[in-house]
């Protein structure tokens, strides 16, 4: 059994930014924290005071996290990015909505005394003469992930400890985020102060300006008297927020928000759903009534189908029954349909299937395929427009010294541009059906036959190669096109020219794709210069499905060129900087040098380039601990450590320092997950290096200590290359399926009344086992249910155990 949550964020617009360049615009891009520890930085909005960026993520976090904070910052290239303002939602504000959080939030102001951080470790203790207290010992360990106040990376922190107007302070220690103090203070206790709190506040000394203030703890003297004694390590609070006299001044974020918490049973749990939904599936190819994903279909809500899809193609991936599961989705579609021009057009449960399908299962092609086309696009970065109001001739620049270029040559040269684009596009293509995934070749050729029977007329000859292209190039590659980074082929978005190429692309090849050559232009006739092209396109689509609904099972199980469907293998690859050190001091000079690092399923391995024979390997069951090493060991903000084990049981550790924050979490996540069973894991590390006889981050000489600060299993981003997780996919399923048990079952009765009038008087037998099949259904969601309410008592009693340590703190 293990306790997952998961945030949905989706970070869509800003709007009434204030001005922060001297061209009177900001170039605004957000960071997304939790608990202050930076995950996702979005693109960059060029000039401008109302950015759209609409990035979206799914975050897995450990269930003790407390608050996510979305921090807008105005890009600087010559000085350091000015902060604009920030969002703040606590867990309990997001547990509160469980449908989500969707609006406009105020930026606010960002107050230092609220921008804290880390815990402070200590000892607790009332003594007395006998059964009377008469005083009260706070003993000061130690503290850790303590906030950055001064430029060098750290901070010069010290306790002050105040009770009954009485203050003690600790010594300072200088320029670190992990102090050790081990002092301890004393304070008389009074009748007459028995309501007065405890508090412990952290402070970073700085010698010429005022302190800075690093976060607080309040104790209730009551309580500890009656516990006599409490030891452990408390979160640092803000201290009391002001109000901020610029609310509303800031501007405001649009985001979209959604924490699922879920307790994922043992499998066996899960087993009798499962076979459940397997068995409706069998049932539809055995040509019978498909009682349950039939009633899915029909009971799934509009907001709720996006993510019913994606965890019903999930699972049955999981179960090797995708194609089948697709295939009864078309059926269903395709009998509730009369029109062919609407054919898959609708946000049906079946077109969200298949655009779920087509992520999961077919990005590495996608990225194979669009990959060349896309680089070269933001490469050359040329000025591409064909609408004749839209042409800027400033933006064209000049042919010559002495001749600037008319609006007839903009259009000739963007149309000359846009033809080699869209022509290698199209061949590439044409080329990919040599290494489309299998089972993407037989999902689409089963889409393609069963149009082919339902509309088999000659007038419709032309919708079965539109129900694929309907789904390949309307749902999968234009997107793509129009917005790579969103499908994570490039790491930023396309400033305005760029964009406008792709844009003019992906119109193009939408063109293509409604295989209709007469009216293909007719919306907007200054697409008219690229009709040859299209034609010839048309033509060609046309002969890439054919041999893509030809697929052999096999021929297609002998050809070694084809690519394998990648769910679960957890590969990831690229170019980082590395340095490894084995009973090493640190040398002064930057250590890292550049290699090509690849994660596969068993090892991570790393080569000077792409194509070199990889000689270093570490296997994944022998990692220890992925973590980040604070900024000022290396100077860069974006360096983690992987720590390892090696066959004689010491530790060796590899640094690799990324190109940005996003490289860096991505890589941390798929580490992170690959390493998720590992057994024998660390429960602290050092974030800093050991240089100079001495750990950076907590000043310790001894070079075998323990850690200073606890590992960070939790924090991992959704990415679409993720091992497939049937348990959760499960959960997910049957917690949507309970929401809707009532409205299941009065759908259930309508349909069996509607099919019973249909077929006369069906077979006895047959009707007894479907009915027997749909209350087994039933039965198998009130069994889940009662197996969740014991998990929930049993977390009730313990959570009431450890519940004193938390009222003593105020």
């Amino acid at each position: 059994m293990a306790k997952r949550s998961t945030l949905f964020i989706r970070i869509v617009e800003g709007k009434n930014l204030p001005i922060k360049d001297i061209t009177g615009s900001s170039d605004p891009y957000c960071i997304v924290r939790i608990d202050n520890e930076a995950i996702i930085r979005t693109a960059t909005i060029w000039k401008t005071l109302s950015p759209f960026w609409g990035e979206e993520y799914n975050v897995h976090l450990p269930p003790s996290f407390h608050t996510v904070s979305f921090y807008v910052l105005d890009e600087d290239s010559l000085s350091r990015d000015d902060v604009i303002g920030k969002v703040s939602i606590s867990k309990e504000a997001l547990t509160a909505k469980p449908q989500g959080i969707d609006g406009w939030l105020n930026l606010t102001e960002i107050d230092p005394d609220e921008e804290v951080q880390g815990e402070i470790h200590l000892h607790i203790s009332v003594l007395g003469d006998g059964d009377v207290p008469t005083r009260l010992r706070c003993q000061v360990m130690e503290a850790r992930d303590l906030a950055k106040k001064d430029r060098n990376g750290a901070s010069d922190p010290f306790v002050r400890v105040r009770y009954n107007g009485k203050t003690c302070e600790s010594a300072v220690v200088k320029k670190t985020r992990y102090p050790r103090w081990n002092e301890s203070f004393e304070f008389e206790l009074e009748d007459a102060s028995a309501d007065s709190p405890l508090s412990v506040e952290v402070w970073d000394w700085d010698l010429v300006s005022r302190n800075d203030f690093l976060g607080k703890v309040l104790f209730n003297i009551n309580g500890l008297q009656s516990a006599q004694q409490e030891e452990g390590w408390f979160r640092l609070g803000p201290d009391k927020p002001k109000h901020s006299e610029q609310e509303g001044a800031l501007g405001s974020l649009r985001l979209q928000l959604r924490l699922r918490d879920e307790t994922v049973l043992p499998s066996s749990h899960y087993q009798p759903l499962t076979e459940l939904l397997s068995q409706s599936v069998g049932s539809h190819v055995n040509g019978n009534w498909p009682d349950l994903i039939m009633l899915i279909d029909e009971t799934t809500t509009a907001e709720s189908r996006q993510e019913v899809a994606s965890n019903l193609v999930k699972l049955f991936l999981g179960q090797g029954l995708v194609k089948e599961f697709l295939d009864v989705l078309f059926k269903l579609e395709l009998d509730k349909t009369t029109e062919p021009n609407t054919l898959f057009r609708s946000n049906s449960l079946a077109s969200k299937s298949m655009e779920s399908f087509l992520k999961v299962a077919g990005m590495q092609y996608l990225h194979r395929l669009l990959g060349p086309t896309i680089n070269k696009i933001f490469e050359e970065r040329r000025y591409v427009e064909l609408d004749p109001n839209k042409v800027e001739l400033r933006e064209a620049g000049c042919t010559g010294l002495h001749r600037t270029q008319t609006e007839a040559d903009v259009i000739q040269q963007s149309t000359t541009h846009l033809q080699s684009y869209l022509s290698e596009l199209l061949n590439a293509i044409l080329q990919s059906a040599s290494y489309c995934p299998l089972v993407l070749c037989q999902v689409f050729q089963q889409l393609y036959h069963r149009v082919e029977a339902c509309f088999p007329d000659p007038e419709y000859r032309k919708v079965k190669f539109i129900a694929v292209t309907s789904f390949l190039c309307l749902r999968f590659i234009s997107p793509a096109i129009m917005s790579p980074k969103l499908f994570h082929l490039r790491e930023k978005h396309a400033d305005a020219r760029t964009s406008r190429s792709l844009l003019l692309l992906a119109k193009a090849i939408q063109m293509i794709a409604n295989l209709d050559t007469l009216a293909c232009c007719s919306k907007e006739p200054w697409m008219n210069p690229l009709q040859p092209t299209i034609q010839q396109g048309i033509a060609q689509l046309k002969d890439f499905i054919t041999r893509l609904v030809s697929c052999d099972d096999a021929e297609d199980l002998g050809l070694q060129a084809r690519m394998s469907l990648q769910c679960g293998t957890m590969e990831k690859e690229g170019y980082l900087l590395l340095h490894r050190t084995k009973d090493k001091c640190m040398p002064m000079t930057s250590p890292f040098k550049k290699y090509f690092v690849t994660l596969s399923k068993d090892t991570l391995s790393y080569a000077r380039t792409q194509h070199s024979k990889k000689t270093s390997f570490i296997s994944l069951p022998k990692i220890r601990a992925v973590e980040k090493v604070e900024e000022k060991s290396f100077g860069s903000a974006n360096v983690m450590q992987i720590i390892s084990g090696d066959d004689s049981g010491q530790l060796e550790t590899l640094y690799l320092d990324c190109k940005s924050v996003n490289e860096l979490n991505h890589w941390l996540s798929a580490l992170r997950k690959a390493c998720s069973h590992n057994t024998d894991t660390m429960s602290s590390y050092h974030p800093g290096v050991y240089k100079a006889d001495r750990w950076s981050c907590c000043h310790q000489k001894d070079k075998a200590d323990t850690g200073c600060d606890k590992t960070k299993h939790g924090v991992t981003l959704q990415e679409w290359y993720d091992p497939l997780d049937p348990d959760l996919e499960s959960q997910l399923i049957y917690r949507h399926l309970l929401g809707v048990q009532q409205v299941m079952k009065e759908k259930y009765l309508e349909l069996k009344k509607l099919h019973a009038n249909e077929e006369g008087t069906p077979e006895k037998v047959s009707g007894r086992e479907k009915t027997d099949e749909v209350m087994r259904f039933f039965s198998v969601l009130q069994d889940l249910h009662d197996a969740h309410l014991a998990v929930e008592e049993e977390e009730e009693r313990a959570k009431n155990k450890n519940n004193f340590l938390l009222e003593l703190q105020t």
